[in-house]
C-alpha cells in the first residue's frame, strides 16, 4: 500500500484540516504507526512483530539515511497489502513524524494510531491489551506505563522521575504514571483536532507535551503496564544535552500555561 503521496503532510507543507465532525459513529478501524530515523537493522523484526495482529502498519521515514530508506522500501514492497509508507523530506524528530502520521491515517479513514518505537523495546505481545481498551474506550487515550528490566540504563530510569514530577505539577493530578512511553494508542480525529489548536513539539519533548495537552482539554486517559527492554546493540537518537534541553523548555512552558488555564483546571477538579 503505497502513501508516498502523502508527504504533502509534513509539517512544511501542511494546510489546517477542516473540522471533522461525522454524522454517525465510525467503525473501529486502528493503525500501527512507527516513525523510523536509520533503524535498518531493528526494523525487519519489529515489523514483523506487528504484522502478527489484525492491523495495517504505517512506517513514516524520518528523513532516514539512503540505507534505511531503501529498507524502508524494500518492507513496503514485501508487504505492501498491509504495510504503508509516508516518507518525509528531511528529518524533523519523532514528534514531527508522528504528527504526519496521525495526520496521514486520519485522512486515510483509520480512527485510531497505535504508536510503537522503531527499535524494538516495546513488548508488543502487549499489543491486544492496547487494542481492546481503545476499543472499548474510543475517546480515551491508551497509553503505556513502563515496566523495566535490567536493560533500561539507570540515568535514564531515574532520570524520567523528573518528568513525571513536573507532569504532575503541570496537571496538578497523578492521573498520568507516565508521559514518556512510545507505546500508547491515539484516537485520531481528538489528536490531530489538538494538533491544529495547539503547539507541541516536533522531538523528544512531544511524547510529554502532547499528553499534557490532551489532559488539559479534558480527555480521558488509561494506563496498562508493559514491559519495556533496551536492546544491547539498540540504537537511540536521544541526545543527553540538547534533547534535555527541549525537555526542561517544554516544562517550563507547560508550567505557565498551567498558571494560565489553572482556574478551568481546578474548577475541572472540583465539579467534574
Amino acid at each position: 500500500m503505497d502513501v508516498s503521496a502523502l508527504n504533502k503532510h509534513s509539517e512544511y507543507k501542511r494546510e489546517p484540516m477542516p473540522e471533522h465532525k461525522p454524522e454517525h459513529k465510525q467503525e473501529y478501524k486502528p493503525a500501527i504507526l512507527i516513525p523510523v530515523y536509520n533503524h535498518e537493522d531493528a526494523i525487519g523484526s519489529t515489523l514483523d512483530d506487528a504484522l502478527q495482529y489484525d492491523c495495517s502498519v504505517m512506517l513514516v521515514d524520518d528523513g532516514c539515511s539512503t540505507l534505511c530508506r531503501e529498507r524502508l522500501v524494500s518492507l513496503r514492497d514485501q508487504h505492501h497489502a498491509r504495510v504503508m509508507l509516508l516518507q518525509l523530506p528531511e528529518n524533523i524528530g519523532k514528534g514531527g513524524a508522528l504528527k504526519a502520521g496521525f495526520r496521514a491515517l486520519l485522512e486515510a479513514g483509520y480512527t485510531h494510531a497505535v504508536q510503537i518505537d522503531a527499535d524494538g523495546q516495546h513488548t508488543l505481545t502487549d499489543l491486544p491489551l492496547f487494542l481492546e481498551a481503545s476499543r472499548e474506550n474510543p475517546e480515551t487515550l491508551v497509553t503505556g506505563y513502563p515496566k523495566y528490566d535490567e536493560s533500561v540504563p539507570k540515568i535514564r530510569y531515574y532520570g524520567r522521575y523528573l518528568t513525571h514530577v513536573w507532569v504532575w505539577i503541570n496537571t496538578l493530578s497523578f492521573e498520568i504514571k507516565d508521559t514518556m512511553c512510545g507505546f500508547r494508542a491515539y484516537p485520531l480525529e481528538a489528536v490531530v483536532d489538538l494538533l491544529e489548536q495547539e503547539k507541541c513539539g516536533n522531538r523528544m519533548d512531544f511524547d510529554s507535551e502532547v499528553m499534557v495537552r490532551w489532559h488539559w482539554r479534558g480527555g480521558l486517559i488509561k494506563n496498562i503496564p508493559t514491559q519495556v527492554r533496551y536492546p544491547m546493540d539498540g540504537v537511540s537518537h536521544f541526545n543527553i544535552w540538547h534533547d534535555n534541553v527541549l525537555i526542561s523548555l517544554m516544562h517550563t512552558r507547560l508550567f505557565f500555561g498551567m498558571l494560565v488555564r489553572l482556574p478551568k483546571i481546578l474548577w475541572r477538579r472540583i465539579y467534574v
